[in-house]
């Protein structure tokens, strides 16, 4: 379950470093199970909750109660997210991304698994993610479970909304653009072409669940892992920190690279306070690694 985003770092954490070598160290060595968060996709235009710029103090993300039991909020989310999806069909995976995949066609990573709903890892190269909170690429039918794509939704969507071209005030990490109910407005929301039934995105929405299946294989990626690298999550909802927390306790070492405090900065054994891109594309130097010069667009 993905509780309320509010924590405030105590006074006691230890402090972060400026030396990624501990990141190469443990690269060099493989085995790596990559958790990112939000923090990775904001080289690519795709805002973080938090630090410089987060959205978090003026968005509220949509929790599954009110998508589930309120005609008015699912009309309020599509057509956020209608508009957000625009803005996150044209976010390219950024140096983090593609240092990422560079690592895991090296064979340095045992894994990687995914706080974000962007599908940029994928689109920088990197294989069998683990979306731990799903993705925006697909929809899914609340009363007969049929799976879609999102792309065929935007465009019965474009048809049912002609004209609809609000400027937001920004968009969030989950794809949903911030507008006001007037900017809303009487948007029509389109059911699903199987059963006529109410469609949701692919994702775990706040107050919902993580599919026990999907947690367990990132248990059992935990497992398995010589070591554990965090990137740009402040890991401040369960669904991700428990992961980190396992790894403490069997003894693996957890790296993290975030540029503010994290709740899992007392169970690392460093955490870089460095920006992503940044320290990832000189460890991938650190280690001869190429990031082969980028990757194709998204979608």
């Amino acid at each position: 379950m993905r509780p309320t985003l509010s924590w405030t770092p105590p006074a006691d954490l230890p402090p972060g470093t400026t030396d990624p070598e501990p990141v190469a160290e443990a690269l060099a060595v493989g085995g790596v199970l990559v958790l990112s968060g939000a923090g990775i996709s904001t080289e690519s235009g795709i805002p973080d909750y938090r630090g410089d710029g987060g959205s978090l103090s003026r968005h509220t993300p949509m929790t599954y109660q009110d998508f589930t039991t309120s005609a008015r909020a699912r009309r309020r989310y599509w057509a956020r997210s209608h508009l957000g999806w625009r803005t996150f069909g044209r976010a390219r995976p950024n140096a983090g991304h593609r240092a990422v995949a560079a690592f895991g066609r090296h064979g340095l990573l045992s894994g990687v698994i995914t706080q974000n709903v962007d599908g940029l890892h994928q689109a920088a190269g990197s294989q069998g993610v683990v979306e731990l909170h799903g993705s925006l690429d697909r929809v899914v039918c609340l009363t007969c479970g049929t799976f879609s794509a999102r792309r065929e939704l935007a465009g019965r969507l474009e048809e049912a909304n002609p004209g609809f071209s609000p400027v937001a005030a920004g968009i969030n990490p989950d794809g949903d653009a911030d507008l006001t109910d007037e900017q809303v407005g009487d948007f029509h929301v389109v059911p699903c072409t199987v059963c006529g039934g109410v469609l949701k995105p692919d994702v775990v929405f706040f107050g919902e669940s993580v599919p026990p299946a999907r947690v367990e294989e990132c248990r059992e990626l935990v497992r398995g892992a010589a070591s554990v690298l965090v990137l740009g999550s402040s890991l401040t909802v369960m669904s991700g920190l428990r992961f980190v927390r396992q790894a403490d306790q069997a003894g693996t070492p957890v790296l993290i690279v975030n540029r503010d405090a994290t709740r899992g900065d007392r169970h690392a054994v460093t955490r870089v306070a460095l920006p992503l891109g940044k320290t990832l594309t000189a460890v991938a130097e650190r280690l001869g690694v190429g990031l082969d010069g980028g990757a194709p667009a998204k979608g």
